[in-house]
This record gives C-alpha cells, structure tokens and sequence, in this order.
C-alpha cells in the first residue's frame, strides 16, 4: 500500500482542470437534422430575405387600402373579388380600383393591394362582391418581406451553440447544411483484471464494467464523443500500451487503478509518460482521482468505485468537454428542500452526498462509494462543505438535480 501523501481541495483541482485543454479548433460540415446541440464554427450571413416576399398575416382580402376609407358596419365599402389566392401561388392579376383578392394567411400579396381585410370583417355574396366593414390602413394585416431576416444580416455568430429555433432560422434561410466545429473525442477506457464485458458470462471473481457506459453518457450528454476500448489489465505494459493508444483523442479517462493499492498503477503509468498535475481530491466520493497532462492531452485517472467515478465526471471531466466543444457551462437545476434525516460528513472532505425527492424533503440516498444505486436512486445532491461535520433533520439544503 502506498497511503496518499497529501489531497488537494477540490476548488484546486477544478482550476487545474479548468486551465488543461484547448477547445477543438476542428472545422466539419453536416446535415441540417443533425445539428440541433453542436457549435457553429463561422457566422451565418443571410443571402436573402426572409420572409421572401409581402405575404397576407390574416385569412381575408387582399385590397387597395384608400377603397376601404370611410367603411364601417352601417356604410360598408363594396368591392370586386377578381381571384383567390392560395398559398404557394403567385397572382397573376394585379387589384384595381374597388377590387379585392381572397387570400389565405401566407399566400403572397398581390400587385396592387397594400392591405389585407379580414374575413370577419366582410361578407361575400353569391356575385363575388364583398362588403368590406372596416376601413384598414396601409400594411395592416400583411407580414413584409425581409420582416424576420434582412439579406446581410449576421443570424448566427461563431460560436453559438445550436438549439430548435437556431436550427428553423438555418432552415429558414434554405441552407441544408452547416459549419460546427468538430465534437472532442473522449477516450474511455476501464481498467483492472476483475472487469468483464456486460453481455457475457461473468467469470468467477470478477463484476461487469460500469464506469465505461456512465462516463460515455457523460460525455454525451456534454457536447463529446465518447470512443470506447477495452478493459486493459492490471500490469503497467498493458496500461502503458491503452495510454499510448488512447492518445490519438482529445481527452482520455480511465476508471480503476487510480488509489494507492499494489496494483494501483494508473499514476506511476501517468507520472513516467507525462505531467501529473494532482493524484487525491478532499472529497466524497472520488478521493483517488488523478489528473494528468501526457503529450499536451488532459488524462483522468478516476476511481474505480462507480458513484467515486460518475461524481468526479460530473464535477471534473463535464466542464471540460464542454469547453472543448464550445459549449458553456451547464445551468445547475436546484430546489431548497428540508433534510429528512441527520447527515454526518466526512471529516476535512468535501462531500457529495446524492439524495431521493420524497414529498417535499431531501431523502439521503448515499450507500457506499462502490454502489452505482447511491446515483441511479436519486434525484440530485447536496454539497457538505469540508468545515462542515453534520447537517442536521430539517435544515434546509441546495439540492443539485441531475
């Protein structure tokens, strides 16, 4: 055994990490459907209007403004309908002196008209002449061309992240296609001689492995791609060999071999190929984690105990996918609850100690370090600073929703 010489507090840790790693500079273009979450790498520049054309914002008729001067529900200005217009389609007339066109809400307005009646302001009879019960000022009822986009304006700037409505404004422009930049490439990989594939039989002695599926949703869920490799076993030339291979991608992350046990390897593999820029964080769980830099690429060494190693990856490694892939910080989602049951905190360790939403009260739901339930039964966590040694029944606490 080889016992930890010293943790750093976890603020430390953050701003080593927050300090590692340059955001991918990697340009790619894709389809349209496929860009809802990624980052544009160039600013959009409308080529045209948007909408293309005046069109009808009402169901009515379409008509020359000055004939409808004067009208009201005792003395209606009559007209002339001369066509119908649907969306889709053009006139071919263009309205007159005391005519009109029907006109559905989008269709294009036609020469002539500068307005549009609405139909619950007419009645039409049989002989397509209108009576017209309002009188209406120029443009009222009409969406102008160029209203929601201006053929030169900046949409998009580089670097905004793409959601719904940023995706229909490309879609509203005709562009099929968009410049993001690139997604980092996260490289994930277990360790130990004990993990097992799911899927198949589990040898005698050995668990399934966890951490890769967690730690790739996180990953996903922050803007990366997570690339998987095989469980590499507990010896440093196996070890050395996962490292060398891992480093092709952006980030790497091991899970397992990060403590101070024999076969404990993770960091002396770490320490003799590159930087490590801390090995123990003061928290719970997750103290066996390390941090290196090897060829200029951030290395995780998460612990192997799967609530230690899901924590860590949501306060360490998601922020900086994140910022690797352009994308700001994720909003935390809180609630203030009261505490259904006393909390006794790790002496000198900040502690991350995840709770169930049960009637309006923060439930404790920690089991131990090695239970990845601690995290799929909960709803959240509360934080307990490393000063504070217990939270009393009844306090009310910041729960974090995952």
């Amino acid at each position: 055994m080889r016992p930890f010489k010293e943790t750093i507090p976890l603020d430390a840790a953050r701003a080593i990490v927050d300090r590692s790693g340059t955001p991918i500079a990697r340009v790619e273009t894709i389809p349209l459907e496929q860009a809802h979450g990624r980052v544009t790498a160039r600013d959009v520049i409308a080529p045209a209007d948007v909408p293309p054309f005046s069109r009808a914002a009402m169901d009515g008729y379409a008509v020359r403004a000055a004939d409808t001067r004067g009208a009201a529900r005792s003395q209606p200005r009559r007209l002339r309908q001369i066509a119908t217009l649907y969306t889709g389609q053009v006139s071919t007339v263009a309205v007159g002196k005391d005519e009109c066109i029907e006109i559905a809400t989008g269709a294009p307005m036609p020469e002539g008209a500068d307005a549009v009646v609405i139909v619950e302001d007419t009645d039409c009879d049989a002989e397509h002449l209108v009576d017209v019960y309002v009188e209406v000022q120029p443009a009222q009822n009409i969406g102008r061309r160029g209203a929601d986009i201006q053929a030169g304006q900046t949409v998009l700037h580089r670097g905004e992240a793409l959601n719904s409505s940023r995706v229909g404004a490309l879609a509203a422009l005709g562009m099929a296609r968009v410049e993001v930049y690139e997604r980092p490439r996260v490289a994930i990989l277990s360790t130990g001689n004990e993990v097992d594939e799911p899927g198949q039989p589990l040898k005698p002695g050995h668990i399934y492995d966890i951490n890769r599926f967690t730690l790739s949703a996180v990953v996903a869920d922050n803007g990366g791609v997570a690339v998987a490799f095989p469980p590499a076993p507990d010896t440093r030339e196996s070890l050395t060999d996962a490292l060398e291979k891992s480093l092709a991608h952006d980030v790497v992350v091991f899970s397992g071999g990060s403590s101070v046990g024999e076969r404990d390897l993770m960091i002396d593999v770490l320490s003799a190929k590159g930087d490590v820029l801390f090995h123990g964080i003061s928290v719970k769980p997750g103290k066996p984690t390390g941090f290196a830099i090897v060829s200029g690429k951030p290395v995780f060494a998460m612990p192997g105990y799967p609530a230690s190693c899901l924590t860590n990856a949501h306060i360490l490694l998601a922020p900086l996918v994140r910022r690797l892939a352009h994308l700001p910080p994720k909003p935390a989602r809180t609630l203030m609850l009261p505490l259904a049951q006393r909390i006794v905190s790790a002496p000198n360790r900040h502690q991350f100690y995840t709770v169930r939403i049960v009637d309006g009260s923060a439930v404790p739901a920690f089991k131990a370090s090695g239970d990845i339930t601690s995290m799929s039964q909960a709803d959240g966590y509360i934080e307990i600073p490393a000063t504070v040694e217990a939270v009393e029944r009844g306090s009310l606490v910041e729960v974090t929703l995952f």
